[in-house]
């Protein structure tokens, strides 16, 4: 199945010119056309995301990300059921071994609700129930998700902010529960990312051969 991220944004680890370092961001059509390094359409129709650790990151962290996002900001009861549904493969993972593979994220703020979390070989959710919450709690969804292992991550919430993450691979498969979004964030808006986003910092002596790779086989989002 070809995956179509043509029209969702790339957050890429390249830096958008010499003289300025910061993460460029472009649609998934010109990352393909443009950036084969970090960002290629292979054979059979998925698409394989490249974040080298140490590389371009955006404003806020030191943390590289090649990560697809939604073009559009929604608000929770813009529908009765937003779903990001992501196949992937971890072909690789930094010496940190911790990347973040999914998100639900927040318009101008730095604290997502939801991020989704390989963090070795298990799939982790960090959850915070209050906008701006400075601490998250965290649960496990699924351990024994070996790198080369074809797995699926949902995330999935709903008009009134009841969320669930789930994952599954090699036939095993792992639900959150009771994951519930307080009212302070009905005002806010909200989108799906995606890919691999390192969670370790980089600096002068990070090695250049370290980082992550994901290949994504599916991907389907939606709001119905």
């Amino acid at each position: 199945m070809t995956v179509n991220i043509d029209n969702l944004i790339i957050t890429t680890p390249v830096a958008k010119s010499a003289t300025n370092p910061l993460a460029l961001e472009l649609t998934g059509a010109q990352a393909l056309a443009t950036l084969p390094e970090v960002v290629t359409r292979l054979s059979d129709g998925s698409v394989r995301l490249s974040a080298p650790t140490k590389g371009a990151a955006s404003k806020s962290t030191h943390r590289t990300r090649c990560e697809w996002k939604e073009p559009a900001y929604w608000a929770l009861n813009s529908a009765a059921r937003h779903r990001n549904h992501q196949t992937m493969t971890l072909q690789k993972v930094n010496l940190a071994q911790k990347v973040v593979i999914a998100q639900l994220h927040v318009k101008d703020d730095d604290s997502p609700p939801i991020k989704v979390f390989w963090n070795k070989a298990r799939i982790t959710v960090g959850f915070r129930t209050e906008f701006n919450q400075l601490s998250t709690s965290s649960s496990t969804v699924l351990t024994d998700v070996p790198l080369g292992a074809r797995f699926d991550v949902i995330i999935e919430v709903t008009g009134a902010g009841a969320c669930t993450v789930s994952a599954s691979c090699n036939g095993r498969t792992g639900t959150t529960s009771g994951l519930q979004l307080s009212p302070s964030w009905a005002t806010r808006t909200l989108k799906f990312h995606g890919g691999v986003y390192n969670q370790v910092d980089f600096t002068d002596d990070t090695p250049a051969t370290d980082g992550s790779v994901c290949v994504i086989s599916q991907l389907a989002l939606s709001h119905s």
